[in-house]
């Protein structure tokens, strides 16, 4: 993954892993991202607690009815994905969204961002938060 390899002395002394939604589905593409982009524990969020909990269960929607719009935002993501060796696919669920979530040493969330299917993450933002972290802001 970009953002641990990137990031890997920033992220020095934090547990990293994924939550995924589901298996059994698509476990090969599962795998692939295991081996390929995310070498993390991942776990599956049997009851969607996660989700439901920290992104309220978020499900994905448009961001505008345009066409030539959405077509534009397809394509740049598209661009971003074959620049980083990645590939999409239409298995599995597909709607309900995600995001990231950091938590400090005592296990309580302090930062999280809510996934914009399409849009990159928000980098420098997230470096921030993690810097906060470490350094024990109460408010983020």
């Amino acid at each position: 993954m970009d953002f641990a390899a990137e990031w890997g002395k920033p992220l020095a002394g934090f547990g990293l892993f994924g939550l995924v939604k589901e298996t059994g589905i698509d476990d090969e593409g599962l795998i692939e991202f295991y081996s390929k982009s995310f070498p993390f524990p991942l776990y599956r969020d049997e009851g969607l607690v996660f989700y439901n909990d920290f992104f309220n269960g978020r499900k994905l929607g448009l961001s505008t009815l345009n066409p030539l719009r959405l077509y534009r935002g397809y394509k740049q993501m598209t661009a971003r994905l074959n620049e980083k060796g990645l590939e999409g696919n239409l298995k599995g669920e597909g709607i309900v969204q995600g995001g990231i979530i950091i938590f400090d040493k005592n296990g309580e969330p302090k930062y999280a961002y809510v996934e914009e299917t399409g849009s990159p993450l928000p980098m420098d933002e997230i470096k921030a938060a993690i810097e906060a972290v470490k350094i024990g802001e109460s408010e983020l």
